[in-house]
């Protein structure tokens, strides 16, 4: 029977370990120096990807004056770059799988920074358009890969824990982008939102290079020993290179990963919530550059902020706490370590979120006073942050030998939810009204969230059927 410490985390029996687990090289067993530092600049570029994805978003009425485009148009730099942030991860986890995930981060920084240097020179909307859309595709490489990082370097107990880092700097990036960005805009233009990102994503690639290790582990044969590495046979760009893996098999797993049923929730769910964030920050950005607030494009930056302040209480409510309730469950049910066990974590943010998308759609509607319309968001972004990390901590166990091709699935259906929503949320609100459309938000992420129920309660019978079938199959006969 395992037993619960203090801090409700259940204690395993000591049991033989394998040649993998006593690896000295094996990323599980690196100190805490070396994870934290590759993992830390992982999530740097991270964040500044989702600065990326989110810039234009307070630069849409710069970018009408000077391009003398439609507002339509002007969300098309936002829209079209979320969706190659999604469909970029098709190509970059399956590389991943081929090459190693160290030089796929290195590559994808230096491109990142690439296209922001070409955005900032843009002369015409039609360049800058192209350069925006090839900018999500770098910048993808930060997203669907990041988990599996995650899995190669951290036991099961805390990956709640750090998978919540991980989603601290995804929304920090689309909350603190803004904040960031609205201020360059107003002090100087939209091109230097451009130039700040091609500087920090230059300045992350640089630090790269010296801090971020291969995490892919290579199985050895039993019969042969292992050398600690040094510092700098970790630099290598060539230790994470598997000649087994297959980049077709790796992209014939991401469709086979999208027709599992947990996965279609956790994509539904996520791109939901990532959705309704876009919805507010447009909807933000057109209420309060009009009367009766009349904000500067810094004050709305500022409101961005009260979502950032939510997303760091989601850091233990939507991390820790995730491990906390999961050991628990494994000690009260005496083992194994089931995902189920992660989703009533959900319970809390389920609730917060969609309030704060009523509140705040409900104050704008009647033009209140700000503060309304900013505790909305500050909820809405909390239940961003922590029911994306519900639900792919949950995935992650769920479908541990396939987690990037798993995440590949979720976050180009959460990214497609997001381009459309860009390109179709001002038609909804002013064809239906801004009360009603974030009544009916409301009511479909409430119904997205009540599936957690069925899923946890079948948990055992949905992992024998999706073992039965697709890349899990494979899995499953080794």
């Amino acid at each position: 029977m395992a037993e619960v410490d203090e801090r409700g985390v259940a204690s395993i029996p000591d049991l033989k370990l394998s040649v993998e687990e006593q690896d000295v090289n094996n990323p599980q067993n690196w100190s805490l120096s070396a994870k934290l530092s590759t993992y830390l600049t992982i999530c740097s570029f991270t964040f500044l990807a989702n600065v990326n994805s989110s810039n234009f978003a307070v630069a849409t009425q710069a970018v009408i004056k000077e391009f003398h485009v439609t507002q339509t148009q002007a969300g098309q730099l936002v829209c079209f770059n979320v969706f190659m942030f999604g469909v970029g991860n098709i190509f970059w986890v399956p590389l991943m799988r081929v090459i190693g995930k160290r030089p796929v981060y290195l590559l994808a920084m230096l491109g990142l920074s690439m296209m922001n240097v070409w955005s900032s020179q843009a002369t015409s909307y039609g360049e800058l358009l192209a350069a925006r859309i090839c900018s999500g595709f770098p910048a993808a490489a930060a997203d669907a890969t990041v988990p599996a990082v995650v899995a190669d370097m951290v036991p099961a107990k805390d990956r709640g824990h750090y998978m919540m880092i991980f989603h601290l700097d995804l929304t920090g990036g689309l909350f603190v982008g803004p904040l960031i960005n609205a201020y360059l805009i107003q002090e100087e233009n939209w091109r230097w939102m451009c130039y700040f990102l091609a500087v920090a994503v230059g300045v992350v690639f640089v630090v790269a290079i010296f801090t971020i290790r291969e995490t892919s582990y290579i199985k050895r044969h039993n019969t042969e020993p292992s050398r600690k590495r040094s510092h700098w046979e970790w630099m290598s760009l060539t230790l994470g290179f598997n000649r087994d893996a297959s980049f077709l098999r790796a992209l014939l797993d991401i469709l086979g990963n999208a027709t599992y049923p947990p996965l279609i929730w956790c994509s539904l769910t996520i791109g939901i919530s990532v959705g309704w964030n876009i919805v507010v920050q447009l909807t933000s950005t057109r209420t309060f550059t009009k009367p009766p607030y009349n904000w500067s494009s810094g004050d709305i930056g500022l409101l961005s902020l009260s979502g950032f302040i939510r997303c760091l209480f989601a850091f233990y409510l939507g991390g820790r706490l995730i491990d906390i309730i999961s050991s628990r469950s494994t000690a009260r049910h005496g083992g194994p370590r089931l995902p189920e066990y992660r989703l009533p974590a959900i319970i809390i943010p389920g609730t917060i979120g969609p309030a704060g998308i009523l509140i705040f759609g409900l104050c704008v509607a009647h033009k209140t006073h700000w503060i309304g319309p900013a505790f909305g968001y500050a909820m809405q972004a909390f239940g961003v942050a922590a029911i994306s990390n519900v639900a792919v901590t949950y995935s992650l166990e769920m479908y541990k030998p396939v987690t990037g091709e798993a995440l590949v699935s979720i976050f180009v259906i959460r990214n497609t939810i997001g381009m459309l929503l860009s390109l179709y949320a001002a038609n909804w609100i002013e064809r239906q009204g801004t009360a009603p459309v974030f009544g009916e938000m409301t009511a479909i992420q409430v119904v997205s969230l009540l599936f957690a129920i069925p899923l946890y309660f079948c948990g055992k019978s949905l992992r024998a059927f999706t073992s039965s079938y697709g890349p899990m199959k494979r899995f499953q006969d080794m």
